[in-house]
């Protein structure tokens, strides 16, 4: 919850009791999460906050013992965009592999966690499990959107059992939900759907990630479906399970009463059998099914006459799917066969997240009148085939309009066992990791959507980090670095504004007393900028952060395109923006003798306390707070982004209110290790009297992605009052 503090109050609707209530709770949330846990027996390795953000400790003891020593440690899991599968990496911090990940979305999540790539181990804190991945775990992140996959009260649901059957002579088990009321004996016999799994999978999978039996107990709660059995197989011997089915369970023998289904190799048997036998299903749906030709010849009219509902589903362009999904309606189309199409999801792909949508949408339809025969909510038409660039065709990554993004190695990693991309694509910013397919001599996978914003990654070669060379942008420190823009309206502000409308970026050389050594800062000028004009223009000195340099806040904070984009939209008092390079050993003395007076020198910049300001993320955020200790007043402006106060003592808190308009602080969310020590900032900032604004939580990790909206927010507020 965004909401101001000024001197220990807090400009919220609940106001100072509230605000107090709510400083606290975070403090504590993010204690809890962000605290490395002891390695002690049945300690959770995960835990699941109400707002959705998964917090992992894994004791290092507990790794070594299962696969021995590991260089680095990542949890695995369905946690990228389109829910595919990534990899989120964890810190060692002391004797824990932990990190913070989310906001995760509603949804259920499937992780293991893994080392040096393959050595892989299940969760022993987490009972859950998945029958066909016995290194998998699952948790249920809760929420509007998933209530559907939730358990339904305690005795209200159905009840799935097994059913052995005997087919290819061999025995065989499915798995078959009853409803709720459903009993052996009555005069009323129940539709039926066979329910099948891909090839590869399980039976079981449907009840593991799909969460069948959640969602068919709370359709069925809110009589939002037909009573009906559901059996649940891999689709092998199909034709002896419906005998088994039929011999077991009070079901309709007739084709009128069954229904089909499965998930990709799953939903092109269904179709298949549908299409060349039309009698023998009246309802069948393929949830990315890979049937692309029709089947060859069929006859319509027995289809369109026995078959009551053909209704397809796709995910978006990630999903193998797609393609065969725009081949299929077209040969549907040709051979006037009738059937439904649920539309693109926009966002998933070939995984369980989509198929459990799918399952949601189609039980509903099954034996019963429907009004409804169009596309999911949300969701698109298909857009003829994705095809990227031919490989070695053309730089990468290679960006579609609606942001998918293709990457392509070189030829040099041919040999390479495991490469992966690894970018800030996790929620709001935080970095996963995808692996990558070989594809001939080069690797390559297609991700997104992605959000319009700037995106930084770099190449993971067998656990070596690389810079893309097809990529020609650079981040001068981090020399394996690359970065790619997705554009929309989200992301205006990071854009370039039209060629010759923005201001200039300008290198300034300078000697520096305090480094011995001359040095380098970069200068943002406003366009128009003039410097015969009579009123010195005021300044803000934009600090990096650890490991970084001047040039950071051009290459990876977007500084000039935010800059000219204010200034363009009528928010920004005509400023000089200096970013200095604050890694030295004296910033004060840099700054305040060297520094500035070169800039003054330069450009027509005022000196006057009233018409300066400084900023800095991090480590530059700490020089921020240590310039106004010990010189408060000597800038009237003054911010800090992911940065804690410090010490108290010796601070002169009437000092700096009577000097200072302006003192603004941010920080990232609980995915920021900063944060705990941040919120205790604003305790000892409360307790001296130092007037503050905070401008509540920015969504994201200790990165570029928070400090880009940081700036954003700052700029236009500097030198207005």
């Amino acid at each position: 919850m965004p909401f101001l503090l000024y001197h220990g109050r807090s400009r919220t609707q609940g106001g100072p009791r509230l605000a107090a209530a709510i400083t606290a709770g975070v403090m504590a949330i993010a204690a809890v999460l962000l605290a490395p846990r002891p390695a002690a027996a049945g300690t959770p390795w995960l835990n699941v906050s109400e707002d959705g953000y998964a917090s992992f400790s894994v004791p290092a003891a507990s790794i070594e013992a299962s696969v021995g020593q590991v260089s680095q440690v990542v949890i695995e899991g369905n946690f990228g965009p389109s829910s595919t599968w990534a990899e989120f990496g964890l810190t060692r911090r002391g004797d824990v592999y932990s990190g913070v990940l989310g906001p995760l979305k509603p949804g259920l999540y499937s992780y293991q966690v893994t080392g040096d790539d393959t050595k892989s181990l299940k969760d022993p804190t987490n009972s859950t499990g998945v029958a066909s991945k016995p290194l998998w775990s699952t948790f249920l992140v809760p929420g509007d959107s998933a209530r559907l996959l939730a358990d339904a009260p305690q005795g209200q649901g159905g009840k799935v059992e097994t059913l052995t059957y005997r087919a290819k002579h061999q025995e065989r088990p499915a798995q078959v939900w009853t409803p709720p009321g459903y009993a052996a004996k009555g005069p009323k016999a129940y539709p039926v759907l066979f329910l099948q799994s891909g090839d590869g999978g399980s039976a079981t999978d449907w009840l593991d990630l799909g969460r069948a039996k959640q969602i068919l107990d709370n359709l069925s709660l809110q009589k939002a479906m037909e009573p009906m059995v559901v059996v649940i197989s891999d689709g092998d011997g199909l034709r002896d399970l419906r005998k088994a089915v039929a011999d077991r369970y009070r079901v309709h023998r007739d084709p009128a009463h069954q229904a089909i289904a499965g998930v990709a190799e799953g939903g092109t048997r269904a179709l298949r059998a549908t299409l060349t036998h039309p009698g023998e299903f009246a309802y069948v749906g393929s949830f990315a099914g890979l049937l692309a030709d029709g089947a060859g010849r069929v006859d319509a009219n027995a289809i369109n006459r026995h078959v009551k509902l053909v209704r397809l589903y796709t995910g978006n362009v990630t999903d193998p799917a797609y393609n065969a999904a725009n081949r299929l309606t077209k040969a549907l189309d040709r051979a006037r066969v009738t059937y439904e199409f649920d539309g693109v999801n926009p966002d998933a792909g070939a995984n369980w997240n989509a198929w459990q949508e799918n399952l949601i949408d189609f039980v509903p339809r099954l034996f019963r009148k429907v009004s409804d025969h169009g596309p999911s909510a949300g969701h698109g038409k298909l857009k003829g085939e994705f095809t990227p660039p031919a490989p070695g065709t053309t730089p990468t990554p290679f960006v579609t309009a609606d942001g998918f993004v293709t990457f392509e190695t070189t030829t040099d990693f041919q040999n390479a066992q495991h490469v992966k991309v690894w970018a800030n694509w996790a929620p709001n910013g935080s970095w996963l990791r995808i692996p990558l397919t070989r594809a001939g001599d080069r690797w390559r996978a297609t991700v997104g959507p992605l959000d319009p914003w700037f995106y930084y990654y770099r190449l993971m070669v067998d656990r070596v980090s690389v810079k893309d060379a097809s990529n020609p942008t650079k981040v001068t420190t981090e020399p394996t670095w690359t970065t790619f823009f997705v554009p929309g309206e989200k992301a205006r502000l990071l854009s370039d504004v039209p060629a010759g409308q923005g201001g200039k970026v300008e290198s300034m050389t300078y000697r520096s007393s305090v480094a011995n050594q001359d040095r380098t800062a970069l200068v943002w000028t406003p366009p128009g900028y003039d410097p015969n004009r009579a009123q010195p223009y005021p300044v803000f000195y934009l600090q990096h952060g650890g490991g970084q340099s001047y040039t950071d806040w051009a290459e990876m904070g977007r500084a000039k395109q935010i800059l000219d984009h204010h200034f363009l939209d009528g928010n920004l008092v005509p400023m000089v923006v200096v970013m200095g390079n604050g890694n030295v050993s004296d910033f004060n003395k840099e700054l305040l003798e060297n520094l500035a007076p070169a800039a003054r020198a330069r450009y027509k910049i005022s000196g006057h306390p009233s018409q300066q300001a400084l900023a800095g993320l991090s480590m530059g955020g700490g020089q921020t707070f240590g310039m106004l200790k010990a010189h408060p007043g000597q800038f009237a402006y003054v911010a800090a982004f992911s940065a804690g106060f410090g010490s108290a003592t010796g601070v002169d808190a009437e000092a700096i209110n009577s000097g200072t308009k302006l003192l603004r602080l941010y920080v990232g969310d609980q995915t920021d290790f900063v944060y705990p020590s941040f919120m205790t900032s604003l305790t000892t900032l409360n307790n001296l009297g130092v007037r503050y604004e905070f401008d509540g939580v920015t969504p994201g990790p200790h990165g570029w992605d928070v400090w880009q909206k940081n700036l954003i927010d700052l700029a236009p507020r500097l030198f207005k009052r």
